[in-house]
């Protein structure tokens, strides 16, 4: 029983040299920052279940890793030609609602799921489509 106490007290005097470590090692960079996260493209917002979630209902046969496309919507495909005016598409996507109240797509913008940003690189991402 001593032998595991004393083990178990040199992993907890370890793990706090380790651990203090990092902290000194995170404090000695520059300025203290930290690296710079990577910036989330319009096709990571779309795919995120969290976010834009766009494969739940619509399908992208143009994207060769879209995986379990839905079908509820309509595919999402030659949208710069159904769009010509950007604005409409970003516009559909703030608020489908807007232009037709039956709509059954969520208004990400209006209710704030996607931020103005957010809502700028998806639909970059999908008028590229």
């Amino acid at each position: 029983m001593r032998k595991l106490r004393h083990v178990a007290a040199a992993a907890c005097a370890i793990s706090t040299i380790v651990l203090s470590g990092n902290v000194l090692a995170q404090a000695a960079t520059p300025s203290g920052a930290t690296a710079p996260k990577k910036e989330v493209t319009g096709k990571e917002l779309a795919f995120d279940r969290r976010k834009g979630n766009c494969l739940a209902c619509h399908g992208m046969p143009t994207v060769p890793d879209a995986e379990s496309t839905g079908l509820y919507g309509p595919p999402l495909i030659a949208m710069s030609a159904r769009f010509p005016d950007k604005a409409k598409l970003r516009a559909q996507i703030w608020d489908a609602t807007a232009i037709n109240p039956s709509s059954a797509m969520i208004p990400f913008g209006k209710h704030g799921v996607l931020s103005e940003a957010e809502i700028d690189k998806v639909t970059d991402f999908v008028y590229g489509l």
